[in-house]
Parts: structure tokens; C-alpha cells; sequence
């Protein structure tokens, strides 16, 4: 069985010969491991995912994202960093009042890919290919105009904020759509909405903002064809519901800050889980036997059919390398008939 096979069987919980995986890396652990150990890790351990070339040649940034220092975005947006690898934050938004609005310019030469490239490299692979792109309207609206300004926005609701964010979610339905032209088979968006307890603004909120939105994205993905996956870190259980509703087909989240058997009960068999195993404290700091413990707790409770969910979780700067081979080791021996 191919990735791409595996992966669609696992989406249809349709007993995949054995969970598909993929690992997802900082920089912060090449600095801190050596780029060998993951070369090696994922020759070991080898991904059912792939990407698709034909994202346009141009450069629209400037500096290095993952580097003490500064490093401005291609939205124009700068961010300050003080510790390498991992990003920094926005500490001068472009937008910082509502008369800078037209300061907005959306990366449209980013538009510009090469569908016949794209085409080829998925050809030329039997793995599951994810987009080139990833819209975040919530995130960007913060890097626009900064988290204390957007959380104001949504507290007032003024017309410039629903202004702004047409801008931004206009621009990310285009690139979703030149994306869907090509042979992929996932389109993908991503908004951290999780503190560690509850989610970022009302769920009633969320639903009258920012659902319809996704739903454009998901609608779009399904009628070109594709599977469509979406990321968010925090708190996210009050929303899973409205996930599953306007179609989103997987979902990456921090499960270990969640009730993974109420989600198991609720949610099971309805979306996949894409991941994850808990990097804020078990990858980081417990011990092997927790972490294949940590597998089987979320194989009981969210697999469905053999299939439902991916062995995902990402590599940081802080994981232990005994503790990422435990995971996949410990998926490979999870059963799927």
C-alpha cells in the first residue's frame, strides 16, 4: 500500500495496512540535535506525506524567520526574535490604527505558481501531497495589527476589522483555489484558537465570524476534489463539533490538554485525528514507556475502522530523540485490522 493509499484509507476508516505517519520538525531541533539525527530519524521512519513543487520563485521577505533578530514577512509584516529556532512576534504592527489600513498588500505574485511543475513532482511521488499553501486569517490579522489590537477589534467590532479581514480571506480563497487547480490531494488552513483551557473568544463568536470563512475553504477544497486538513493549537474541544459540520476532513490539535476519551466518545469515526503526541511535557521530558503509553491512549480512544487518525507530532528543540523513536515505534505495532 502507497502513503497516498494509506492515507485516504485511514481518512475513510477503511483499515489501512498500518497507521500512516508524518513527522513535522523546528528548526529549533535541527539546531539542537544535528540535521544527521533527523536524517536519520526519518529514514527510519519514513512519511506518507508529501509536498508539491510549482510554488512561485519570488522573494518577498526579508531576514531569517528562525534567527535572533529581524525577519519581515511577505505581507510586510516584522517580526522581532530573540531566540533561535522558533519565530518571533510582531512588536510594531503595520496596521496599528485604522488609518494605515491601506498599507495592506497581499502577496499576490505568490499566486503565481507553476501548476505543470506541480504536476510533475506529484507524479513522481506515492505519497499523500498537502498544498503549498496554508491561509490563516486569524493569525494574520494579528500580525497586521497585533493581538491586543485584534482582540479590541472583536470586543467593538468596528468595520475596518470586517475590512481587514475580508482583505485577508480574500486573498487566501484565491490561493486556494490556483492551489486546487493542480493534482494535490489536500488543501490545508491553519488558526491557533486554543489558550490551554478554553478557546481564544466565545465559541458563539467563532461561529458568527470566522466558521463561515472556513466554510468557504472547505467547500472549495471539496469541489475541486480534495481532502482538506486544518491546524489548530490550544483548547479547541467547544469547536470540533463545527469542524466536523462544514467538513474539515482531518484536524491537527493538542489533544493531551483535551479529554481525549469525551473526544473518542463525541468525535470518533466523524474526523480524523492528524496527530499529535504531547510536546509540551511527555516528548520533552518523560520517559519512552510514557510516550508509547501516550500512543495507545489515543489509538483506544480516536481510531475507528483501522483507521481515523495519523501518527503525526512535531520534533522541537527540546524533544528527546529516545522519546520520538518510541512513538512511531509504538504506532507501527498498533493494529489496524
Amino acid at each position: 500500500m502507497t502513503g497516498r493509499e494509506r492515507v485516504y484509507r485511514t481518512l475513510a476508516c477503511d483499515h489501512p495496512d498500518r497507521v500512516p505517519r508524518q513527522l513535522w520538525t523546528l528548526p529549533a531541533a535541527a539546531m539542537e540535535h544535528g540535521q544527521e539525527t533527523l536524517k536519520r530519524f526519518r529514514a527510519r521512519f519514513p512519511s506518507d506525506f508529501a509536498g508539491a513543487a510549482g510554488a512561485a520563485k519570488v522573494c518577498l521577505t526579508r531576514g531569517n524567520a528562525y534567527e535572533v533578530g529581524t525577519f519581515t514577512d511577505e505581507w510586510g509584516c516584522t517580526f522581532i526574535n530573540v531566540q533561535r529556532g522558533i519565530i518571533g512576534e510582531v512588536k510594531e504592527p503595520l496596521v496599528e490604527d485604522w488609518s494605515r489600513l491601506e498599507l495592506v498588500r497581499p502577496p499576490e505574485a505568490l499566486l503565481n505558481i507553476d501548476v505543470a511543475e506541480a504536476n510533475r513532482s506529484i507524479a513522481a511521488t506515492d505519497g499523500f501531497v498537502i498544498a503549498g499553501c496554508c491561509p490563516r486569517p486569524f493569525e494574520r490579522l494579528q500580525f497586521l495589527r497585533g493581538s491586543e489590537n485584534v482582540y479590541l477589534d472583536l470586543a467593538e467590532e468596528p468595520p475596518e476589522f470586517f475590512d481587514l479581514l475580508q482583505r485577508v480571506h480574500g486573498y487566501y480563497l484565491k490561493e486556494l483555489e490556483v492551489w486546487s487547480r493542480t493534482g494535490v490531494d489536500c488543501l490545508t488552513f491553519m488558526d491557533d484558537w486554543g489558550s490551554q483551557r478554553s478557546l481564544l473568544i466565545s465559541p458563539a463568536q467563532w461561529r458568527r465570524v470566522f466558521k463561515p470563512l472556513y466554510q468557504q475553504y472547505c467547500d472549495l477544497a471539496h469541489a475541486a476534489g480534495k481532502k482538506i486538513f486544518m491546524h489548530s493549537d490550544g483548547y479547541i474541544a467547544d469547536i470540533y463539533e463545527d469542524l466536523i459540520e462544514i467538513g474539515v476532513d482531518a484536524v491537527n490539535s493538542q489533544l493531551f490538554i483535551m479529554d481525549i476519551e469525551e473526544i473518542g466518545r463525541r468525535y470518533a469515526g466523524q474526523i480524523t485525528f492528524w496527530g499529535e503526541i504531547d510536546r509540551q511535557h511527555l516528548l520533552s521530558h518523560g520517559t519512552p514507556e510514557q510516550c508509547r503509553q501516550a500512543v495507545q491512549r489515543v489509538a483506544a480512544n480516536l481510531m475507528r475502522g483501522g483507521g481515523g487518525v495519523i501518527a503525526q507530532f512535531e520534533y522541537g528543540g527540546t524533544t528527546r530523540p529516545e522519546n520520538a523513536e518510541a512513538v512511531f515505534e509504538e504506532w507501527n505495532r498498533i493494529s489496524t485490522r
